[in-house]
């Protein structure tokens, strides 16, 4: 199985002191046990460094440009990095006027298009709500994988 991660599931990986990076970590290496195949495409690569390099006080990581270089060379080396497809732009047009998407959920609506550009239906996230208008998108929460509910 081929699952796409969520950018928060690598924001958290990346925060050993925040909350939900045990979860994050460990739901990871769940599905890697389970022989899945973990995907990134670069919208994650963006929005990870958005994060990453934002300041702590304004919810970012405060990573230095070379840190976030770092981070981002760590991401592809662990995870299958999917190219941006063509098609993404039509598929996240058609996604977002069919849900009538508004607002920060529209970065959802575009992993949604990648993934299904790319044949996945599969995700991996904290923010089970952003996705659920998807009917295609099987989410996956870290507990749900911990619990072996997947």
């Amino acid at each position: 199985m081929r699952v796409l991660l969520d950018t928060n599931i690598l924001t958290r990986n990346a925060q050993p002191d925040h909350s939900q990076h045990a979860p994050a970590r460990d739901s990871v290496k769940q599905l890697l046990n389970r022989s899945c195949e973990l995907c990134i495409v670069p919208q994650n690569l963006y929005e990870f460094w958005a994060v990453a390099t934002r300041a702590v006080f304004e919810n970012g990581l405060g990573l230095t440009t070379a840190q976030a270089q770092s981070e981002l060379a760590r991401l592809k080396r662990w995870f299958t990095l999917l190219r941006d497809e063509r098609g993404v732009l039509r598929e996240w047009e058609g996604l977002v006027a069919l849900h009538d998407v508004r607002g920060k959920t529209a970065h959802d609506a575009r992993l949604v298009a990648a993934m299904q550009r790319h044949g996945l239906s599969h995700l991996l996230t904290f923010n089970v709500s952003h996705f659920a208008r998807f009917a295609a998108v099987t989410v996956l929460t870290p507990e749900s994988v911990l619990q072996n509910r997947t």
